[in-house]
């Protein structure tokens, strides 16, 4: 049984494990090695958590921002925590954005934009959103804008 065939089977028993002995022959350039299907398989999954985690992020920014800007009634009550709320979001996604990521999301603004509306639509009873995103990714991302 060769080594690529004892870590396709651990990678079905111990992932952990699996990951552990991947990076080891990485590190040690042993890439013959390598258990590539399931490595291949892990890095699009990666690349997969990675933007929906980013994406995630950014409708909180907007729905929060959405909720600021239009939820009148219970601006005075709640105002403070959307504002907390919005520099949090905005604290982890600008700790996790590379370049690629801020490209896909700039890419995908619009459908991350409608779908904080739809949300707040539900939240608010409120339909006054307007149809296209206002927001700049920049100013999304500005910790300075609306806080």
């Amino acid at each position: 049984m060769t080594i690529t065939t004892n870590l396709k089977q651990l990678y079905e028993t111990d992932e952990n494990l699996w990951l552990e002995k991947t990076i080891d022959l990485l590190k040690r350039k042993q890439f013959n090695q390598l258990d590539l299907e399931n490595l291949i398989e892990e890095l699009i999954t990666l690349g997969k958590r990675d933007l929906a985690k980013a994406k995630g992020l950014l409708r909180q920014i907007i729905i929060h921002i959405l909720l600021l800007q239009y939820w009148q009634v219970e601006y005075e009550r709640n105002s403070r925590h959307w504002i907390g709320e919005i520099k949090t979001f905005r604290y982890d996604l600008n700790n996790h954005l590379t370049t690629n990521l801020t490209k896909k999301l700039q890419d995908d603004l619009e459908n991350i934009y409608q779908s904080a509306v739809e949300f707040v639509k539900i939240k608010t009873d409120l339909n006054i959103f307007l149809e296209k995103c206002p927001y700049t990714l920049f100013q999304l991302l500005d910790d300075n804008y609306l806080s």
